[in-house]
């Protein structure tokens, strides 16, 4: 198992580009299923989840090929429609392929997805509109089994105790796009992610209007056909380098930036005192005096992204003054503020809040990830602090940010990938490999898909 040593203190500077976003390549990953020529998917990222959702396709039956970032999908009609548990469980996105599966071929059996626990992350929502929709649903020996003859269109709403169900507004509308007649999905998530999936599968044939919007309306189309198309930019790992300009007192543009689907984050930033200039695709972050506490919550689109709350978190603990941080999508995600107090911060969680106040400085101690943007923040707050911090269980890291500390390294970082000498030998969860936590299975929750 690998960790990272992470030497803090220094300021970064210079110029970084964004990559793909995975949260938008996962769901179209999996409509390509509803597809029976041809998908060429450009610049999907190289992750352990994007290796774990092929690797899935690949189980089905499904022919797939990667060449320079782009990712070509053939799922002819032969394939299975059987998702198993040993794959699904490993990625909560991976119950996206139950829409496309049962609308293309009329069944799919694909198995819970992992971290899942009916009654609190639970997939009731995917399968209420899928069941209006026509579909018959059973649950049997943890596995959903849905058929139908041909689904047909229906008035459907998506709103959950957190918000719209982003997963749930995937796999509905990628279902909807070959039912017969009119869907209308009300309280559809906004997210720019779920924009790209439509704008996928308008591209291969759909009738998807109203994206971007709380109402969905889709006529259904007999098929769809092959498709090129190219994924937008990944708005959280944006994010998460601006809060590394911040956090270090550093001078950062960032490339490639989707500076409009991340408006609410920017205002923040500029409330807190940083410098923000936006200019076309690119976002520049600059330190130029002392930063003020701010309350915030996170929220779904267009507010601020809970998979942004872990780093502005590990910003706000060096932010003189009290500050407020609420989690209105994810009521449990604190369990990185744990290990930030291991750093030296003074953070007090109640509920779905925490109460920071801000420290004069952080101090290098070993912590230990829970999952995929508390990995982030642990590497955000290692940079800040003095001396040396020792960051285990990376493999989180690997799901969501392509070659991250190659990227903080070229800014002026230190951070080095190495075996964990405390942990069993095993290689890195590098693209094309699916290594899991097999030590504690109940931490590798994944919370940046709901």
């Amino acid at each position: 198992m690998e960790m990272f040593l992470i030497r803090g203190g220094r300021t970064l500077s210079g110029t970084v580009r964004v990559g793909g976003s995975k949260n938008a390549a996962l769901p179209i990953l999996a409509a390509s299923l509803a597809i029976p020529g041809a998908v060429v998917v450009h610049g999907v990222p190289q992750l352990r989840d994007v290796a774990t959702m092929l690797e899935l396709l690949n189980s089905m039956g499904v022919i797939t090929e990667q060449l320079n970032g782009a990712v070509q999908v053939y799922a002819s009609d032969e394939i299975t429609t059987l998702a198993p548990y040993e794959l699904v469980r490993q990625m909560r996105a991976s119950v996206c392929v139950l829409g496309p599966l049962v609308a293309r071929f009329g069944l799919a059996k694909v198995s819970l997805p992992g971290g899942c626990n009916i009654g609190h992350r639970p997939i009731d929502l995917h399968l209420k509109g899928l069941a209006a929709l026509g579909a018959d649903i059973q649950l049997t020996s943890g596995y959903v089994i849905a058929r139908c003859r041909r689904l047909k269109g229906a008035d459907i709403d998506l709103m959950g105790p957190s918000g719209p169900t982003v997963t749930g507004t995937c796999n509905v509308m990628s279902a909807a796009t070959l039912a017969e007649g009119c869907t209308i999905i009300r309280n559809a998530a906004r997210e720019p992610e779920v924009v790209d999936l439509a704008r996928f599968l308008n591209s291969a044939g759909a009738n998807i209007q109203g994206a971007g919007t709380e109402t969905l309306e889709i006529h259904g189309v007999d098929s769809l056909h092959s498709v090129a198309h190219t994924v937008i930019p990944d708005r959280i790992e944006a994010g998460t380098l601006a809060v590394a300009a911040a956090i270090t007192g550093g001078d950062i543009t960032i490339q490639n930036a989707p500076v409009a689907s991340i408006t609410s984050f920017v205002e923040l930033l500029s409330r807190m005192g940083l410098s923000v200039e936006a200019l076309n695709d690119s976002l520049r972050i600059r330190t130029r005096s002392e930063l003020r506490p701010v309350d915030f919550s996170a929220e779904p689109y267009p507010g601020i992204p809970t998979d942004l709350q872990a780093q502005l978190m590990a910003l706000l603990a060096l932010v003189p003054g009290e500050s407020h941080v609420t989690d209105l999508v994810f009521p449990e995600r604190f369990m990185h503020a744990a290990e930030l107090v291991r750093l030296g911060a003074d953070i007090r969680v109640h509920g779905n809040s925490a109460v920071i106040h801000g420290v004069e400085k952080l101090s290098g101690a070993p912590v230990m990830a829970s999952d995929l943007r508390a990995s982030a923040a642990l590497v955000l707050a290692g940079l800040a602090a003095e001396g040396q911090t020792e960051l285990r269980r990376i493999y989180h890291l690997d799901r969501g940010y392509q070659a991250f500390e190659k990227k903080l390294n070229s800014l002026g970082a230190v951070v080095e990938r190495m075996q964990d000498p405390l942990s069993p030998t095993m290689s890195g969860p590098h693209f094309g490999t699916t290594a899991r936590n097999a030590e504690s299975p109940e931490l590798d929750r994944v919370f940046d898909q709901r």
